[in-house]
């Protein structure tokens, strides 16, 4: 169903902006204002919210029906058939709208070229402006709702994890490592993987996104595992770095030291610091250690629908932290050849400073057998 206050206030910053509509494709942000499930395709589906009146939809007849429980109007479903195709939909939406020479707000990594010289064919003089900072703006605090979401996400996570390390063997593959991990946290109500775990050990582990493999774990090296559930839409997203066997005293010390930094960027959340201070805070521990060129991302980004959402939490990037922001703090060290070391936590930002979402223990946790 159409989330009313959301779209009261992209339309309020609609006019604000001059800008005449917003045209939405499948993706996050249609599914933050209209709470519909559907997805990119060959099938072209476009959303147009004008800066006053109702929201329309141009969309396949084989999805219409989700654009009737969202509350659109009947007389805006401009739906389609495989068989008539999809040009006519679009040229009554775009003159129902009155679309031609008016400009309207687009996503920026979303919308194709399929969708947009539709537009133009039917909206004569169209114009184009990028709808990102308005629906950016408005995702980065996330309401009661999206947090109970989050919580709920983080809790089926870490007890998946909890039930997976006592079945962890030394000589099991990464792959297996990942698939049963996978099947836990669908077992345990996940409702599915927002993203394929990360399983990677030894050196492979130097690769912050690595892709599980066939390596067999081994003991004395270190194993990453970055993972993360999703309800309702939306996503956890946890690591954690784990011992196979006796590790050596320089593992032991670039674990301390991410650790160190963990520490240092959620220390520094609260509404009077920005996302610049917590990844300045987190590289400033790693940089002082003598492991400043192994620190090769940002500290942390958004999460909300998205796992990689905004705010960026990178030097430069002023942007002041608020309350209801959530977000993760991961410092990691990479070492190619040798081992990687990341530990991930979601936060929240509160009035008064920060909630840690995340309550998966931190200690350095060693698989012995």
């Amino acid at each position: 169903m159409i989330n009313q206050n959301r779209l009261q206030n992209v339309q309020q910053q609609l006019q604000q902006n001059n800008v005449a509509a917003m045209a939405l494709v499948p993706g996050p942000n249609m599914l933050y204002i209209s709470g519909m499930h559907t997805h990119l395709s060959e099938r072209p589906i476009v959303m147009l919210i004008p800066a006053e009146g109702e929201p329309g939809i141009v969309i396949p007849t084989l999805e219409a029906p989700k654009a009737q429980a969202a509350g659109i109007p009947a007389d805006l479903i401009f739906n389609w058939g495989d068989d008539e195709g999809y040009m006519g939909a679009f040229q009554a939406a775009c003159q129902t709208f009155g679309l031609a020479g008016k400009t309207i707000a687009v996503e920026k990594l979303y919308m194709r070229m399929l969708e947009w010289d539709m537009m133009e064919e039917f909206a004569a003089g169209l114009k184009r402006e990028y709808a990102d900072p308005i629906l950016n703006s408005l995702r980065l605090v996330k309401d009661e709702d999206e947090v109970k979401h989050l919580k709920k996400a983080i809790e089926i996570a870490e007890q998946a994890m909890h039930q997976l390390l006592p079945q962890i063997k030394i000589g099991m593959t990464e792959k297996q490592i990942a698939g049963m991990l996978s099947q836990l946290m669908i077992e345990g109500g996940s409702e599915g993987n927002p993203f394929g775990p990360i399983v990677s050990s030894g050196p492979n582990a130097a690769s912050p996104h690595a892709v599980p493999t066939d390596r067999p774990i081994q003991a004395g090296e270190l194993m990453i595992i970055d993972w993360g559930a999703i309800v309702h839409d939306y996503p956890s997203d946890i690591t954690r770095t784990f011992a196979i066997g006796e590790i050596s005293d320089e593992l032991k010390n670039i674990y301390d030291v991410v650790s160190a930094a963990n520490s240092a960027g959620i220390n520094v959340v609260s509404p009077q610091n920005s996302c610049s201070d917590v990844d300045e805070a987190a590289r400033h521990t790693i940089t002082a250690a003598g492991y400043g060129e192994y620190f090769i991302h940002r500290t942390g980004h958004g999460l909300g629908l998205e796992v990689h959402e905004e705010p960026s939490m990178i030097t430069g990037n002023q942007t002041m932290l608020k309350e209801g922001m959530t977000f993760t703090i991961e410092p990691g060290i990479y070492i190619p050849g040798v081992a990687g070391v990341r530990i991930e936590d979601d936060i929240l930002v509160q009035s008064n400073g920060h909630l840690v979402l995340t309550a998966f223990p931190k200690r350095l946790i060693t698989i012995q057998s």
